[in-house]
This record gives structure tokens, sequence and C-alpha cells, in this order.
């Protein structure tokens, strides 16, 4: 298959094929002697693989471990599970931040009236550093 039907039956773009060739994520494809990639249903499950990962927020150098470890199916599958708690452990990170972000905000738009003059605004009192 060409391009356009791996993209289409893999859900993405013929760009992000392309990139995922460059960053070594799909192998080269093969070329047909007018110079047109040429693609299996391998390629296309793979490009599946490396979008369900993207989609649980692994990144493409984890994606790439992923993979690496995928191709290995007699082997354990305690590394696929470590690297699924690592990243569970990043988003669990993650969240704890954004929650702390996210109280951050709440007091500072509790703080401000929503009225009067921008330069009694606590809220840019605080992102002034003039509150301390």
């Amino acid at each position: 298959m060409k391009i356009g039907e791996l993209a289409r039956e893999a859900g993405v773009a013929i760009d992000t094929v392309r990139y995922y060739e460059r960053q070594g994520l799909l192998p080269e494809a093969e070329r047909t002697l007018s110079g047109y990639r040429r693609y299996a249903a391998p390629d296309v499950e793979r490009v599946r693989f490396i979008r369900r990962a993207k989609a649980l927020g692994f990144t493409l150098s984890e994606i790439g471990e992923l993979l690496a470890l995928s191709e290995r199916r007699g082997a354990d599958m305690a590394g696929m599970k470590r690297a699924a708690e690592a990243k569970l452990h990043d988003v669990d990170a993650r969240i704890a931040e954004l929650q702390r972000i996210r109280g951050g905000l709440e007091v500072l738009v509790a703080s401000c009236p929503g009225r009067g003059e921008l330069e009694h605004c606590p809220i840019l009192g605080t992102l002034s550093g003039d509150d301390q």
C-alpha cells in the first residue's frame, strides 16, 4: 500500500508517517521503481501502536523503547509494566503540579474584586511581586 493508504488506515496524516520514519519509529519503507513508498499491514499496526501510546502520554523516545520491547514477544512482560508504571508516576506528578497551580489561581481569583483600578489588582500585584 502507498503512504496515503497507510495514513488513512492508521488514522494519521501523511506527514506523521514520514515523521515517524525520520524518527526511526517506523522502518524506512521499501520503494517502488518509480520511487513510491510501499507499506504492509504490520506498518499500519505499528503506526496505530504509536498513535495509541502517544494518546496515553508517552513521548516518542518512550514509544521507541516500547516498540523495542514489543518486538521481543517471548520476553517477560515486566519491562512493559515498568514502562507503564513510570508513565503513570509521571502523570501523577503532573496532576499534583496542576492541582498546586489551580489552588494558587483560585486564591488569586478569589482575592480580586474584578472592578476598580488595575494598579490595585491583587492578581497583578502578586504577579509583579508587589505582595512581598
